[in-house]
């Protein structure tokens, strides 16, 4: 894993979460997908994020931190073979590639890969 990519949080109420990222917490606006139920918001200059996801549009919500890798697929196909249950298989998203599991204490973290960007 190569450095985190971006945190995302459960929010009932959207635009009430995206009031308070905005306005109480003064962090700045890097995208809003009203239709795709997130919002996300930069910490300082750092390219990750805290992105809100809305649980009325995703079921089975938990606080989760996704980290960079070179390659999803390869290291999921590695993660397997260590026993690493996925919630899911790997999945297409905008910048390429991303699965999510949950650590033995019910942690849940993924991987994302930006190979669409290379």
């Amino acid at each position: 894993m190569e450095k985190y990519d971006n945190y995302f949080l459960p929010v009932d109420n959207m635009e009430e979460a995206k009031k308070y990222y905005e306005k109480v917490l003064g962090l700045k606006k890097k995208f809003d997908f009203p239709d795709k139920g997130m919002a996300a918001f930069n910490i300082g200059n750092e390219e990750l994020a805290i992105i809100l996801k809305d649980k009325n549009k995703f079921k089975n919500l938990k606080p989760t931190i996704w980290f960079e890798v070179e390659d999803v697929l390869v290291l999921y196909k590695q993660m397997k073979e260590k026993g690493i249950d996925f919630l899911t298989e790997p999945f297409k998203i905008g910048t390429g590639n991303a699965v999510e599991f949950e650590d033995p204490f019910g942690n849940r973290l993924g991987i994302t890969d930006y190979v669409n960007r290379k």
